[in-house]
């Protein structure tokens, strides 16, 4: 799993440095195995600065080569030979000084050195576009606007997004970590002695409705699919995503395809619940079923793939055929294209061991069954809606066009669990604060009801169903304390069992005078003999030996 520590910033309110915060995210149980930087562009343009072009001729030695002199706002000026047609006194240029490796956007890299061309020192570069990776022209040398200021950081003038990734390998239990917002979460609670750390919730806006089209959701299977969300957007416009998106996408090692799709997976990876947009359009009679195909159904994927339905395989239906594989893949006929003006968001909860099934029996594994089939958190459906809808709304314009439809007939029942203090402390060997247990579980989003001095009833949220007894609160508990607060004890101490090792040629005369007090003989014989035994007159019959 990737986190972005940009993206991770929204969050909490005041984020340690990288290294201190991978020390603490693995401590926590959060184990972070790399730490890798990213930059929107290769090489993050180090060592390009804006220059001034003062002087301009042309070179006494070359017709089409121009011998300038460049201000790059160090005091010193720099003479460059430049063998663009374009250049010229007064301009606003990129310049690469010696030493700084350059990443074009086609072909490999190579470093700026200190040269003569034709004669002439050249002691930098003045950059195309295509030369440092910023686009795919070469017509000639990039110029600026006129009120760019020499000295300035190229990275800084084209404002170059750059950001630190943490790879953490995630424990198949930690669903609820599986997500920026979860890691924050987790973060925010290690950082339990720290009154002044905030942990800042996505930004949430109820929808507005313009008007209201009819449409419906019918749950058939509510054992695979106990709740089902969806909100319908009509006059969105179907586009490149914005810089932020791409970026914040770019970063954890995902493709950008349109800002309708890209909303829907940022939100996955922010909140950790997965989500899907159809073509409203292509829904037939603005109807979602969910329910299971006829065994043998047809299916195409939206990579064009082809597939043959189990009976077995829960699917998000129209009123004419099936639309997506439910938590697992999308469908080919209902995705949305650039021709798409009309959405329906799907935002839902399967049950795990459905999708389990159905991504192994197909071989698929998408970031949505990752989650889905570890446990997601049924209570927060509506919140991601709401989220990817307004950043929809944002991106791609569009009216809301329905009310959210929420079916949820059997709400799942949050997990409680009675917690003994005293019992928390023979299992860790080390007493821990009341009043730090209560922290640390409230950081963690747990209710605590106190019952008396020693227990406290303890409500497990939903997105926590690995949580289940005791020793799951107690595990809570310490990995946020931090195992390396329990005192390494000087003693070790067991309670030593002697019990007399069972002797074997005991054993056997034992078992052998019982046998003859019974009557029986030890008869010892050769397991094989010699086939001249059964050709003899001993009277032994061939067809009854056993060969």
């Amino acid at each position: 799993m990737k986190i972005s520590y940009n993206w991770l910033s929204n969050y909490i309110s005041t984020l340690p440095e990288p290294s201190q915060l991978a020390e603490l995210l693995t401590n926590c149980g959060l184990e972070v195995e790399s730490i890798n930087s990213y930059e929107s562009i290769k090489g993050g343009l180090e060592g390009l600065v804006v220059g001034e072009v003062l002087e301009c001729e042309r070179h006494p030695n070359a017709d089409k080569l121009s011998l300038t002199k460049v201000n790059v706002g160090t005091g010193d000026v720099l003479q460059i030979v430049c063998g663009a047609s374009n250049v010229a006194k007064g301009q606003k240029v990129v310049v690469a000084t010696v030493g700084t490796m350059l990443f074009p956007s086609e072909g490999e890299a190579f470093e700026i050195k200190q040269s003569k061309i034709r004669g002439e020192l050249s002691q930098g570069m003045i950059c195309a576009e295509d030369e440092v990776g910023l686009g795919t022209s070469h017509d000639g040398i990039m110029v600026l606007a006129a009120t760019a200021i020499p000295g300035t950081k190229a990275a800084d003038y084209f404002d170059i997004y750059n950001d630190t990734v943490f790879e953490i390998g995630l424990t198949p239990n930690r669903v609820d970590a599986a997500s920026h917002f979860g890691t924050a979460r987790d973060l925010y609670a290690v950082l339990f002695e720290s009154d002044d750390i905030k942990l800042q919730l996505p930004l949430l806006t109820e929808p507005s409705i313009t008007k209201h089209v009819k449409w419906d959701i019918k749950i058939e299977n509510t054992e695979a699919c106990p709740r089902y969300s969806g909100i319908c957007i009509q006059d969105v416009k179907v586009s490149e995503s914005p810089d932020w998106l791409k970026n914040s996408l770019k970063a954890i090692g995902l493709k950008p395809i349109n800002n309708i799709v890209d909303a829907t997976n940022y939100v996955l990876h922010e909140l950790g619940h997965p989500l899907h947009a159809f073509d409203l359009d292509k829904v037939a009679g603005r109807k979602v079923v969910v329910r299971t195909c006829a065994e043998g159904t047809p299916f195409t994927m939206l990579d064009g793939k082809e597939i043959k339905l189990s009976a077995e395989d829960l699917m998000i239906c129209d009123n004419e055929k099936p639309m997506c594989i439910a938590g697992v893949f999308g469908g080919i006929d209902s995705g949305v294209s650039e021709q798409t003006t009309s959405v329906f968001i799907e935002s839902a909860y399967f049950n795990p061991v459905w999708v389990r099934k159905t991504a192994k029996r197909h071989g698929l594994k998408t970031d949505a069954s990752f989650r889905f089939e570890r446990g997601a958190d049924p209570e927060i459906t509506l919140t991601a809606l709401k989220r990817v809808t307004a950043i929809i709304r944002d991106i791609a314009g569009g009216h809301i066009i329905s009310e959210i439809l929420d079916h949820y007939p059997q709400p799942i029942e949050a997990n409680i669990v009675k917690f003994s203090i005293s019992g928390a402390e023979r299992l860790i060997g080390e007493n821990i604060e009341k009043d730090i247990i209560l922290k640390i579980f409230g950081r963690l989003g747990m209710e605590c009801n106190i019952i008396d001095e020693d227990n406290l009833m303890v409500k497990v949220p939903a997105f926590k169903p690995d949580v289940l007894r005791q020793a799951d609160l107690v595990e809570e508990l310490l990995r946020i304390y931090s195992y390396n607060k329990i005192a390494m004890p000087e003693k070790m101490r067991m309670a030593h069992v002697v019990a007399p090792k069972p002797d074997k040629l005991r054993l056997v005369n034992h078992i052998s005078n019982h046998l003859v007090a019974r009557g029986f003989t030890e008869c010892m014989n050769n397991s094989l003999t010699s086939m001249e035994y059964m050709q003899s007159d001993q009277g032994f019959s061939e067809e009854e030996s056993i060969k």
